[in-house]
């Protein structure tokens, strides 16, 4: 063939497309179409110019759209005609920078079949090497220090490549080719096994200072320190290990006292720790799954599924204490494998850090931190650029639906119906934070970041988005926050110099991340079911219906306002919002045998804090459904505090009898503006069951169903009004699976969307703030 004689093309393909092994897979398309060129990475995803005759050219292109690799996953395509040059094959070059970035870098991907076969074959040069990774699997975001990806732009950087891995990363043939994070025994991060002080406890090996990573004496050749923390854990003792996005906490989760002490070294009273188990088959020896669950815990994100126990098992009951499900999930790491194989039972793997704090990621952090809670370290001198958490999922409608959306998804961009004009940064909520930069149709979702109550998290939290800034190469013009004045994310972005601010009501995001992961534009009915969300007016909301497209909303409905005393305390004493209800309930006057029923609240203590609802007196008012889950399942579990947020909600829905369809009696009050849902008679009518002897479970069920049907009514209702308009449900209340699926159900005629790709709770508020800062601007033509 006449190569200069031939037709050219330019290809750009934007996505999750490097570090996926895309190229190589290029290069073997286009072998086998007959087309020479070239193919490389840019900051913009890659790029490839093809030459030959039109058929091949027609041939290679649709092969592209023909099972691209595993992880990749292709956003935009655009093919152009290019004069055509002398070339006589096809070849990947090395990457270049262009001036418009997108991160093109995909997340960490699970170890795949194939690696973890290597690293449990005796005869493998990699044989027991916890860092054995290929095209396909290995570490990626959390390593990346800048875009495009490639081994320099990573934390693996210091690391020469031996000959035999340099042959690897050369040969497109190779599984190896052009992975970045390549290594081996001879040329790559090595293990540490220390004791609480960081003093190395391997036989034979030196002592290193922690974050060494120019050079690997005294680390671990071999796996060695991977048995000693194996036998350790065996032993009923704690081990801190540095993972992918940062430390774990392992133990023993069969072992109550070392899961107790875990938990009261931690400081995490009751919450639910996350069990580790070496392969799905042990997963269903644990817990009931699923065909969705199955697949979610084998998928390459491997994040912490929610499944439900089966009952009796060998789980510790302290690992997850009065809960029917338990957080599962499958190692996703050499080094997990190792471990777990070497331990040969369920390990807690939790996060390393004291609760409320940011999880560790370097090995003096670690041991200055985790002092005191670990009594053996297992690290390694391989960075971590970027915290990443484990993931968190949950079946909801028979979706896996996305709780906590952070290692194995971040950063994997979300397409947007409208563009942003200009980049945007949204700073999210106080709780269970994440950001969002939008640049032209594209949405990136920062990792979870958790509660912005302490200046380490805050820490956590602005390195992180400077690092999306860099990967971008974007200066955000307009900055969208909450409008509580006293969230550490509004501060931020108050502080935020030459940009735009605009405030987002917290519900209204809510319901516009739902709006942009369908690709919504509105008007839509939009219901957010949460705690507490600052309003317009100043007062906490949470339980909001409204008529919201993305630049604007009308608040139709809400809950009748608790009576909070004593303001947060409330909350983690939801007792007291127990008696407000009931207080409220019965006009003040509560008969005496309805308060009988919180058996474990004293008589002066009710009768004080009776006194100080009545009175008003250091009072606030919430209309959160989040607080009526509190109210009602303090009062009828009779448990007097929360030891985490939403734990008598999950609680509460745990009691729950799957086979009650019965409902309570509520109120509509149409004449307020907004309306007013009632759920007084509600409560009324449980405490009659109650006193009659209805078992607890039933009454829990009939709460739940009573919610559905008050809030479908509602929604019927304004739709006579303004038409049948797409049902959005968001807020973390509907990361309940009998709500969602209840409402979903009892709208069956309505299109209703819930969350999937989103976290419905205030870690995917972040993504509706920045649509909405985006649609106002743009409706107000400047930008405020």
């Amino acid at each position: 063939m006449d190569r200069a004689a031939a037709e050219g093309r330019r290809i750009r393909i934007q996505g999750t497309v490097q570090g996926v092994g895309f190229r190589p897979w290029v290069y073997r398309a286009a072998e086998a179409s007959g087309v020479a060129g070239r193919v490389l990475n840019d900051s913009l995803g890659v790029t490839i110019e093809a030459f030959g005759e039109s058929g091949a050219l027609d041939s290679f292109e649709q092969a592209l759209h023909i099972s691209p690799p595993p992880a990749a996953e292709i956003a935009h395509y655009h093919s152009i005609t290019i004069p055509p040059e002398p070339v006589e094959s096809f070849v990947i070059i090395d990457s270049r920078r262009s001036v418009e970035r997108r991160v093109s870098i995909p997340p960490d991907l699970a170890t795949c079949d194939a690696c973890v076969g290597e690293i449990f074959d005796p005869a493998n040069r990699r044989s027991r090497y916890p860092f054995t990774n290929c095209t396909n699997c290995g570490p990626r975001f959390t390593i990346a220090t800048d875009a495009p990806y490639d081994r320099e732009n990573t934390t693996m950087a210091p690391f020469v490549m031996c000959e035999r891995c340099r042959r690897e990363y050369e040969s497109v043939a190779d599984r190896r080719f052009h992975a970045q994070p390549i290594a081996c025994p001879d040329c790559g991060p090595r293990l540490l096994f220390c004791g609480p002080d960081g003093q190395v406890l391997e036989t034979g090996a030196v002592r290193l200072e922690p974050d060494t990573t120019s050079a690997t004496e005294g680390f671990s050749r071999t796996s060695d320190a991977v048995a000693l923390a194996a036998q350790a854990l065996c032993e009923g003792w704690i081990v801190a290990l540095k993972g992918i996005g940062g430390f774990h906490l392992a133990c023993d989760a069969t072992s109550s006292y070392a899961v107790e002490r875990l938990r009261r070294l931690k400081h995490r009273d009751e919450k639910p720790l996350a069990v580790m188990v070496p392969s799905l088959t042990a997963a269903a020896d644990l817990a009931i799954l699923f065909d969705v669950e199955r697949k979610l815990l084998t998928s390459a994100e491997r994040p912490i599924v929610l499944v439900e126990k089966k009952e009796p098992g060998p789980l510790s009951d302290l690992v997850a204490p009065r809960n029917r499900q338990i957080g599962l999930m499958l190692p996703y790491s050499p080094l997990h494998h190792l471990l777990l194989r070497d331990v040969g039972r369920p390990l807690v793997m939790t996060s390393g850090n004291l609760s409320e704090e940011p999880i560790a990621v370097t090995n003096a952090e670690a041991i200055r931190r985790l002092h005191g809670i670990a009594d053996f370290f297992l690290i390694h001198n391989r960075e971590i650029e970027t915290r990443c958490d484990d993931s968190v999922v949950s079946v909801i409608a028979g979706q896996g639906t996305v709780l906590r959306r952070s290692r194995g998804y971040v950063p994997r961009a979300i397409s947007v119906a409208s563009t942003f004009p200009r980049p945007v940064l949204a700073c999210g909520a106080l709780l269970k934070n994440t950001f969002c930069i939008g640049s032209k149709d594209q949405a990136w979702l920062g990792p979870h970041i958790g509660d912005l109550e302490n200046l380490d998290t805050f820490d956590s939290y602005t390195h992180s988005i400077a690092a999306f800034e860099r990967f971008l190469q974007v200066d955000p013009v307009i900055v969208a926050h909450d409008l509580h004045p006293d969230y550490l994310s509004t501060r931020y972005a108050l502080s935020r110099p030459h940009a735009v601010r605009v405030g987002v009501q917290h519900h209204h995001a809510h319901v516009v991340s739902g709006m942009a992961e369908h690709h919504l534009d509105g008007p839509v009915i939009g219901v957010a079911y949460d705690g507490t969300g600052f309003g317009t007016d100043g007062t906490s909301w949470g339980g909001e219906v409204m008529v919201a497209t993305a630049a604007s909303f009308e608040r139709l409905a809400t809950f009748r306002p608790l009576i909070l005393a004593g303001g947060d305390r409330a909350i983690r004493e939801p007792w007291r919002i127990s008696v407000a209800l009931a207080l409220d309930a019965y006009e003040g006057h509560v008969p005496e045998h309805v308060f009988s029923i919180m058996k474990g609240v004293p008589s002066s203590e009710l009768s004080t804090m009776v006194a100080l609802v009545n009175g008003r007196v250091q009072t606030s008012l919430a209309r959160g459904v989040g607080r009526y889950f509190d109210a009602f399942s303090a009062f009828f579990l009779d448990r007097r505090r929360a030891s985490f947020e939403g734990q008598l909600a999950l609680e509460w829905n745990q009691v729950a009898d799957r086979r009650v369809r019965t409902t309570y009696p509520f109120d509509i009050h149409e004449s307020a503006s907004p309306w007013e849902i009632d759920l007084r008679p509600a409560f009324r009518a449980a405490a009659q069951d109650r006193l009659h002897g209805v078992p607890v479970g039933v009454i829990a069920a009939a709460f739940h169903n009573t919610l559905v049907d008050a809030t479908a009514s509602a929604v019927r209702r304004i739709a006579q009004r303004v038409g049948r308009l797409p049902v959005v449900a968001s807020g973390g209340c509907f990361q309940n699976a009998r709500l969602a699926e209840g409402l979903s159900a009892a709208l069956f005629d309505f299109d209703v969307r819930l969350h999937e790709h989103v976290p419905a709770g205030d870690g995917g508020i972040a993504l509706g703030q920045a649509v909405i800062a985006r649609a106002r601007c743009e409706r107000n033509g400047s930008g405020s």
